[in-house]
């Protein structure tokens, strides 16, 4: 076996099986999972009718670069949202379509990591599980940035020392982030890429809460974006990882597609290659209906202000949250003498709604555990199911 397994730590949702295991929820309140960051809107009628439509490409093998069309209209997409100048951007060099981010966040490290005693792949504290994962598995460490409110809830780059930096072969960025919804400007962007080519390593921006923001005038940066701004037209070291899942309500699709360094990329299509990961072509076939429209994820946005509205006026009279920059979760802090797991359990146990404690987002480091004391709520489900939720939660305060 690979030695490495025995380095993964149990995935928070074990772990919070595990913290409510035995528990009786009231009878009379049914289940409320704000837990898990699957989004609960339909998919869009015409994605899942292209998907139908095209069932008959079932009989022809895919192959892993995908079809033309499909890569010139993730570029196309690229070019709208961010502001990328035609031309830039290369369909046949610059993009690769993926099964998922999550799947592709992780082969990405075993593609570009020179495993070593002191190879380091750089990640927010709180984070997603993936990038711990696939460090480890890859053979490098985790280095964990904490990303603290008093920093924004995004990471505190200049006081990585050089050393560190040098040690550094992939810096996972996440913004918007995952638990925070904290957006990385382009100042910090544009900071990030200095350091990568000072220090030789590669970025992995996870962009996939990228279209669910509230200010239809800022949408959120994307490194790409910053990079052609910059002039960096070769897009070096910069590889960005986008989904359908969050913006398209189209979890099970399991689509998504990487973009940025051409050099890069044919090093993980030569990977994806053998690992045999080809997209379904009726997958392909819906992919591209959907990043060619943008009337459903305007509406996805206006799902979302709507709850967070509500939720907001609910909760804020008991509880530390605020308004995220962007994605769909909130990142709510507790007073000091709860704790996010006795608070999740006695939320379930006299409530029956279920959040995540934010300790099981982190790790310890020297400055402590960044997602203790918070539980992320993730406003998924409808707009009368979240503002019950809120209600129960609010009670549940009110009572301790």
């Amino acid at each position: 076996m690979n030695p490495n397994l025995n380095r993964l730590q149990p995935y928070p949702f074990e772990k919070l099986n595990a913290l409510k295991a035995g528990v009786l929820p009231p009878g009379d309140k049914t289940h409320i999972a704000l837990s898990i960051g699957e989004p609960k809107h339909p998919t869009p009628a015409f994605i899942s009718e292209a998907v139908i439509s095209h069932l008959h490409t079932l009989a022809h093998y895919p192959l892993t670069r995908g079809s033309d069309e499909l890569r010139e209209s993730v570029v196309g997409w690229l070019n709208r949202r961010f502001a990328i100048p035609p031309g830039l951007l290369d369909a046949a060099r610059h993009v690769l379509p993926v099964n998922g981010t999550r799947e592709a966040l992780f082969a990405f490290a075993q593609t570009v990591i020179e495993a070593s005693e002191n190879a380091r792949v750089m990640m927010p504290n709180p984070f997603y599980q993936i990038y711990e994962g696939a460090a480890l598995l890859a053979g490098a460490t985790p280095y964990f940035l904490n990303t603290t409110a008093d920093h924004h809830f995004l990471p505190d780059f200049d006081s990585v020392s050089a050393e560190d930096w040098q040690n550094c072969q992939l810096l996972y960025l996440c913004s918007p982030g995952n638990p925070t919804g904290a957006v990385a400007d382009a100042a910090t962007l544009g900071k990030l890429l200095e350091l990568a080519d000072e220090h030789d390593f590669i970025i992995a921006s996870d962009e996939c809460y990228s279209e669910i923001y509230f200010d239809e005038e800022q949408p959120p940066p994307g490194l790409l974006q910053v990079a052609a701004q910059l002039g960096r037209n070769d897009f070096s070291r910069c590889v960005v990882f986008h989904s359908l899942s969050k913006r398209s309500n189209a979890p099970g699709l399991r689509s998504g597609f990487v973009a940025g360094d051409a050099q890069i990329l044919q090093q993980f299509l030569k990977y994806r290659t053998y690992h045999g990961c080809a997209m379904p072509p009726a997958t392909q076939a819906a992919s591209i209906a959907a990043w060619n429209d943008e009337a459903h994820v305007r509406h996805n946005r206006d799902l979302y202000r709507e709850k967070f509205a509500a939720v907001l006026a609910i909760l804020s009279p008991v509880l530390d949250v605020k308004m995220p920059d962007a994605a769909f979760y909130l990142w709510a802090r507790l007073p000091a003498h709860i704790s996010d797991t006795e608070f999740t359990r006695h939320l379930f146990e006299t409530r029956n709604v279920t959040v995540l404690p934010g300790s099981y987002l982190s790790r310890d480091t020297a400055a402590g555990n960044p997602g203790a004391g918070y539980v992320r709520m993730a406003l998924v489900a409808p707009l009368d199911e979240c503002c019950d939720a809120a209600e129960r939660i609010r009670a549940c305060m009110e009572s301790l």
